[in-house]
């Protein structure tokens, strides 16, 4: 007797991704891309054992095809990178700051975590020195929050429209196709152009620019970010991940002597072993009175992104902690395929105004949209693991598996969908933000030294000072181009940090420097120390827009302080 027709559900025949990422091959059969099974994959159909090649053997030309199409665009910044997956856990409820439900008192939720280098392309050294990325996929029951960070709490820029340009400089020459640990002529120059950038280069030329392996280094937000509680009201927020095995460093003659794939090898072998690392997750929080107060008496601003908050002055708050304890199965699949970006973010985590973040916020998803396509939230290691049945109206585009079925691709009267009303009143004032529109480049001002001076002074040691500058003098020593004229400016820069510093440098590279800053001009920043009004501008750029060089100005959180209430 034959099956009723009603009864058919024949759409629905589908292979199940689980069962074929655990599978072994001894339970497979091969078989060609469309199911068929095949005998031998060696095989090739000629006319005649000494003919050419038979266009209907779809098995190699299939194979050949593919195999021409097996790479993806490599990721511009973080090309290079290692992961795993975990579990997270929160040990110290955050309610009184934030809605969001993974920080409700023993909440979990599974994690994977993507670390990389930032500056080389995806064949690079493990051990190069550069900044870590270091990056959370948390899959929470109200969607996905990517913690995108790196391992250094600042960066080399604050203006947005820098990254690209900034970026360039540590990829290779155009002409001579050389890194910069052979030409670091561009990579020298950006610096010299660009003063603000000096925190980081401290921390990148310091024992911090090589750490052993990703286990043992910390992790940073950098930005600021906005935690939101059921009130209302809401703290900025910087984000630490505290290492629990503690940091470890190689030095550059120490790094010379680990294989290519060294961190990757590191984890890997850790988690096989039991050995599995885990991390603190930590917060630091400022009242936006708090942020306003820092920045008008000490010139710490919140929305810059080479600046630091003084943990002695807001201090870390343990929320949770995290462990990788599972190591991928396919890392094409989990691990180059996973796509983090900060705008997914989850209901009580919210962006700050820095525009570096702002610029993130867009520029993350989009390159996710060119390296992998339109639907790439689809890709199992992506997709949300949420309790509720996820439905929008975004359709089709190439590789759509989920279709969405027949639910209209509108907001219909017909089928409706449903709404969760909103968690957080966003017509409660966060900030005021009135103006006409400007084009805004911010100033070196002097301000942006007292967090390098205060690293090099107070937190190296004289070890470490002396592996600074052996390390830095080593690396400029491959200037090839304009070498002087370079140096002298990097001289000068260093000297407004400490003059321990700038001496040191021009006795370890045979160059003089001007006295401090206060007589150059810059192609890439507004001086804001420069005595003669000519040197201050940047490429003679408008001046008119600096005004309060991009800080949290008095009194643009008034219409919150009243009714905000939070205290940090």
């Amino acid at each position: 007797m034959s099956p009723s027709i009603e009864n058919q559900n024949n759409g629905d025949a589908v292979r199940s991704y689980t069962d074929d990422k655990n599978h072994t091959s001894t339970e497979s059969t091969y078989t060609t891309s469309n199911g068929a099974p095949y005998p031998h994959p060696y095989e090739s159909q000629r006319a005649g054992d000494n003919g050419p090649l038979l266009l209907q053997d779809f098995h190699l030309i299939d194979l050949l095809s593919h195999f021409d199409r097996e790479r993806i665009p490599e990721r511009v910044v973080h090309a290079k990178g290692s992961g795993a997956h975990g579990f997270y856990r929160t040990t110290n409820t955050l309610e009184d700051l934030s809605i969001a439900d993974m920080f409700k008192e023993g909440k979990e939720c599974p994690i994977t975590v993507r670390f990389s280098t930032v500056g080389g392309e995806k064949g690079s050294h493990d051990c190069a020195r550069d900044p870590r990325g270091f990056s959370v996929k948390f899959r929470t029951e109200e969607g996905n929050w990517d913690h995108v960070a790196n391992n250094t709490p600042v960066f080399f820029l604050r203006d947005p429209a820098k990254f690209p340009h900034f970026i360039h400089t540590q990829k290779r020459v155009p002409n001579t196709n050389l890194t910069h640990a052979d030409d670091s002529t561009f990579f020298w120059d950006y610096f010299a152009q660009n003063p603000e950038s000096i925190h980081q280069v401290l921390i990148l030329m310091g024992d911090r620019g090589i750490p052993d392996g990703y286990r043992f280094m910390h992790g940073y937000s950098g930005h600021t970010m906005k935690l939101i509680n059921k009130e209302g009201k809401w703290v900025y927020a910087q984000i630490h991940m505290k290492s629990k095995q503690g940091t470890k460093f190689l030095t550059q003659e120490e790094s010379t002597t680990k294989g290519p794939d060294y961190s990757q090898k590191d984890l890997f072998y850790a988690i096989e072993k039991g050995e599995y690392p885990g991390w603190d997750l930590s917060v630091q929080t400022m009242s936006p009175e708090q942020a306003e107060e820092v920045w008008e008496k000490q010139g710490i601003n919140v929305f810059d992104l080479t600046h630091v908050w003084p943990q002695g002055q807001f201090p870390l708050r343990k929320v949770g902690e995290f462990f990788l304890n599972e190591n991928v199965k396919n890392y094409f699949a989990e691990i180059e395929q996973i796509a983090f970006s900060p705008s997914h973010l989850v209901p009580g985590i919210e962006p700050s105004a820095d525009p570096v973040l702002q610029s993130r916020l867009f520029s993350y998803a989009d390159t996710h949209r060119h390296r992998i396509g339109a639907n790439y939230q689809q890709l199992p290691v992506n997709q949300p693991r949420v309790p509720y049945r996820m439905a929008n109206f975004q359709r089709d585009g190439p590789m759509a598996f989920y279709s969405q079925g027949e639910r209209p691709n509108y907001l219909s009267s017909v089928d409706p969908i449903k709404f969760q009303p909103r968690s957080v009143d966003l017509n409660k004032t966060h900030g005021h933000f009135v103006g006409k529109a400007v084009t805004f480049l911010s100033e070196i001002r002097k301000e942006d030294f007292n967090a390098p001076r205060a690293l090099w002074e107070k937190v190296f040691t004289e070890d470490a000072r002396e592996r600074w500058v052996e390390n830095a003098s080593g690396h400029m020593a491959n200037i090839m181009h304009n070498k002087e004229d370079i140096l002298k400016r990097m001289m000068s820069i260093f000297r407004e940090v400490s003059e321990d510093l700038a001496s040191r440098m021009e006795k370890a590279t045979g160059v003089k420097g001007y006295d401090g800053i206060s007589g150059l001009s810059f192609n890439g920043t507004h001086n804001g120390m420069a005595k003669d009004s000519s040197k201050r501008t940047a490429n003679e750029a408008d001046l008119t827009s600096v005004g309060n060089n991009g800080g949290p100005t008095k009194g643009s959180h008034q219409a919150v302080l009243s009714g905000n209430g939070i205290k940090a």
